[in-house]
């Protein structure tokens, strides 16, 4: 017996209708829009689900579906130095790559470095070249999120502005992992622990800082500003911060950086004024990258779901495509203190 209306209100999904041909979703849409990229077994098989099922295809659907540029921007407000240094960036790459396998939707990556590139890029979108925009690496005041909703673009971003985000975002617990990571050197015996931010006008930065402030605080250290050196999440800027702390707190004797790649940095102005680790000084940094694992000695550092965060905005941009997403995203995904040598 054939069951019908058997989704939400009555009626079949593209989900089911998936399912039953044995298919990924992005191949039934390709089916009832026509596409020819699509072999005569499997159109076939398509088909005689959607009739087995009763399958109607939403009318408003099929008309966006025909107007799409099958594309999607992914926008990076940093230069090619921050994009391929950084092991972050790869991760959410990764994520939204793989969200976008079974789909016909290319993925192009964009970088903005100045107002001028912004601007461009705004009018691009403008034109509805693409279907929708991915934003990675936003700072505080950055306007291109409000400038793709006066457009009607649909558009979801990595990460937060600040607390009050309305913009369609999916965001980690920067705040409580940092939080965590200090507990642990604390739980460790270290005495006086230390920070080296992130560039401050983005709000995971501030969060991680903040995060490092209140597990301080509630282990009754003192807020003391010489233990705080500020980066902007690069290898050189750790390194530069390190010298920097060593030289206002010669005493401390464990740091969380707010970034892997800020603690390689750290790493090696450790060795140049004489400190092992985590012996003298303990380490910790954050992302859990490759080079995490591959340090000397292998560093402690809060993992974020990184593929994790590039999937979910991926699905919540397409959902915003297909005209189903009946609310603004807002996702915070946890994070995990990978425990290593270093700390």
């Amino acid at each position: 017996m054939v069951r019908r209306g058997s989704g939400r209100g009555g009626r079949p999904t593209l989900e089911q209708v998936a399912a039953r041909a044995g298919v990924g979703r992005g191949t039934v849409s390709r089916v009832i829009n026509g596409s020819p990229r699509v072999s005569d077994r499997t159109r076939a098989a398509v088909e005689r689900a959607i009739k087995d099922l009763g399958y109607v295809p939403h009318q408003a659907a099929r008309t966006l579906a025909a107007n799409r540029a099958d594309a999607i921007a992914l926008v990076v407000p940093e230069p090619e130095a921050r994009l391929f240094a950084e092991p972050y960036f790869s991760g959410i790459i990764r994520g939204v790559s793989a969200e976008l396998a079974d789909t016909d939707i290319q993925l192009l990556l964009t970088l903005i470095r100045t107002p001028k590139e912004r601007q461009r890029f705004a009018q691009y979108a403008s034109g509805h070249r693409v279907d929708g925009v991915l934003m990675v690496s936003v700072h505080g005041e950055d306007p291109l999120p409000d400038e793709l909703s006066r457009i009607g673009m649909p558009a979801v971003m990595n990460g937060r502005r600040s607390a009050e985000e309305s913009f369609p975002h999916v965001d980690c617990d920067n705040f409580g992992g940092a939080q965590l990571a200090v507990e642990h050197l604390l739980g460790r015996g270290r005495r006086t622990v230390a920070t080296i931010t992130g560039p401050l006008d983005m709000y995971a930065a501030q969060c991680r800082l903040e995060g490092y402030r209140e597990a301080m605080r509630a282990a009754g250290r003192p807020d003391a500003a010489a233990l705080v050196a500020h980066g902007d999440f690069s290898e050189e800027s750790g390194h530069a911060a390190m010298h920097e702390l060593l030289g206002r707190r010669p005493d401390l004797d464990a740091v969380f950086c707010a970034s892997d790649l800020m603690a390689v940095g750290a790493r090696r102005a450790l060795r140049e004024l004489g400190r092992s680790v985590p012996e003298d000084v303990a380490l910790v940094g954050v992302d859990d990258s490759a080079m995490a694992r591959h340090m000397d000695p292998p560093l402690t550092s809060l993992r974020q779901p990184l593929e994790e965060m590039g999937r979910a905005m991926t699905r919540a941009l397409l959902a915003q495509i297909r005209g189903e997403a009946k609310e603004s995203a807002r996702m915070v995904l946890p994070t995990e203190l990978v425990r290593r040598t270093s700390s």
